[in-house]
């Protein structure tokens, strides 16, 4: 294990966000080391583990924790490391090893739409960004071209490009709901970071329909492919490394990354920049353990702002049988979406959203269902047969605003390591379960026109979690209400940066991670031109709408 390690920019993390800020820091000649808490893992081995585990549905099971860098699970039962404190309970899901927890999400990568930036503004609700869509557009497109992404023209994004590729070929269940809809809603495809062609020396999608939790043929871009280009660009990575604590010296100035490895013997790294790229779970938990005499209450905390406007997309859904065979289950998971309700007036009023459709096979679940009913033979048949070839799902994806009373803290449990365990605190509000009662028209209307039966809401009351985590680290130009200026940087710390999901001050009703990705790429061009003594280039507004 190293014992001396020092670079031009350290960053804690080596997820899609740390490893796509490190690649283009790297590239252009810096020292970069990436610090990962947990290991390296190979896709084989990933692939591996969900076809050998008994818990197909559970998509945490090809990903257990560490020990020494462990992280939530709760299947077959809630493993206690996310302490809820509620009044809701958050129960986020993520993977600490090498490329985190984009080895299992769904790919989608969408935009922000333009008035997302500016909700304050026009709606009075949440806050504004720091800065506007046109200054974020060409790094949307910067990461669109790593990763390989497509989507429909008409999602409400401006573009001043065109996509990379063409989207996947639509599958026959979206094709129906589609030409069924129309012309009430207009479903349009997902914007995915999937292959619809050979890309980047990756194949084109096969359908395997294991989007979450495994690309077998890593059709799907995710945070293992990101930290290859970073090493392949000249960043290093020392894995099995907890990042516990950041030393300041007496100017404020972070000196120094204290991690454990997996036998709990302590290392100490140096840099000159300290960029922290953890989740929104995990980077404010990070500050608040590195406490000081200075800094009794933790790093970039003097306003105690770390941690709070915890975000992410709860979701209630419809499960109904249409009146033809639409056979779910060919192609990726969540491929169409319909887009006309995430922003409007009505947002000073309840939540905006989108409403993405499953595509996401129903065997393994009706299996499980019937056996669990005691159902065999021909019946078994029968209605396996049925559920497989009729049943469809629609969900919401809500807009969450940023509260400060919702946030994560430290718990008074440890973990295996002796750390205090991350506490939440969280709930539901009115605002968000608007604009649920609003979708519930949207819900039963579609059904409607699928001639849809047998309609299943899901429970009142409850919300499943999207795993979308938002907040906790925020930027903004007040040090009073956010942690971070526009570039990343602490109010805080002249050379502590904060990179990833936890930063976007807003949720909006799209995936977090395309927003964190742009973010951070963003912020790296700042830091770069810090190097070069050459201001970072504002952005044009997009001269082509699509």
């Amino acid at each position: 294990m190293p014992q001396d390690l020092s670079a031009d920019f350290v960053i804690v993390g080596s997820g899609i966000i740390g490893a796509l800020l490190a690649r283009k820091l790297a590239l252009a000649g810096a020292s970069v080391l990436m610090l990962e808490a947990g290991p390296l893992v190979t896709r084989a081995e990933l692939v591996a583990r969900f076809r050998n585990s008994p818990r197909r549905s559970d998509w945490m099971s090809p990903y257990p924790p560490s020990p020494w860098a462990p992280h939530p699970v709760y299947q077959p039962e809630d493993n206690g490391y996310l302490v809820h404190a509620g009044p809701y309970p958050y129960k986020a899901e993520y993977i600490r090893q090498v490329g985190g927890s984009t080895w299992h999400w769904a790919a989608q990568a969408w935009r922000n739409v333009p008035n997302d930036f500016r909700i304050h503004s026009l709606y009075g609700v949440g806050v504004d960004w720091p800065f506007g869509y046109d200054e974020l557009e060409p790094y949307y497109q910067e990461a669109e071209e790593i990763m390989g992404v497509s989507g429909a023209p008409n999602t409400g994004s401006p573009r001043s490009k065109p996509f990379p590729m063409e989207p996947v070929a639509e599958v026959w269940a979206m094709r129906r709901l589609r030409e069924r809809l129309a012309p009430e809603y207009a479903v349009v495809g997902n914007t995915t970071a999937r292959n619809s062609r050979a890309y980047d020396g990756r194949p084109p999608c096969c359908g395997n329909n294991s989007c979450q939790p495994i690309c077998p043929i890593d059709a799907q871009y995710h945070g293992g492919l990101a930290v290859d280009a970073a090493l392949a660009a000249g960043a290093k990575l020392q894995v099995n490394a907890n990042v516990f604590k950041l030393e300041h010296d007496g100017a404020a100035r972070i000196t120094a990354a204290h991690y454990y490895d997996p036998d709990k013997r302590s290392h100490r790294v140096t840099g000159k920049t300290f960029i922290v790229a953890a989740n929104g779970v995990e980077s404010p938990r990070l500050l608040l353990l590195s406490q000081s005499d200075k800094f009794p209450h933790g790093l970039a905390n003097s306003r105690d702002m770390v941690g709070r406007h915890l975000m992410d997309h709860p979701s209630t859904s419809l499960t109904f049988d249409a009146d033809e065979d639409v056979w779910l289950g060919r192609g990726p998971q969540s491929p169409n979406s319909i887009n006309t309700m995430r922003d409007g007036a009505f947002r000073s009023e309840h939540a905006a959203y989108r409403l993405d459709f499953t595509n996401i096979s129903r065997v393994d679940v009706t299996t499980r269902t019937l056996i669990s009913e005691g159902v065999y033979g021909p019946e078994f048949e029968r209605r396996l047969r049925y559920s497989a070839a009729r049943e469809m799902n629609v969900k919401n994806v809500l807009e969450v605003l940023p509260r400060p009373e919702h946030r994560i803290a430290l718990s008074d449990q440890k973990d295996a390591m002796g750390l205090p365990k991350p506490q939440t605190h969280y709930s539901i509000d009115d605002y968000t379960r608007a604009g649920h009662v609003r979708s519930q028209q949207d819900f039963k209307r579609i059904a409607e026109l699928m001639g849809g039966i047998n309609l299943r809401f899901s429970k009142d009351g409850d919300f499943a979690n999207n795993q979308h985590i938002c907040g906790t680290v925020s930027m903004g130009t007040d040090p009073a209400v956010s942690v971070c200026d526009e570039w990343g940087r602490a109010h805080d710390h002249e050379n502590l940066y904060l990179a990833g999901t936890g930063v976007l001050p807003t949720s909006s009703t799209c995936n977090s991670t395309q927003n964190g990705i742009a973010v951070a790429l963003r912020s790296a061009q700042h830091l770069l031109a810090q190097r070069t003594g050459q201001p970072v280039p504002r952005a044009a507004a997009p001269s082509a709408r699509s």
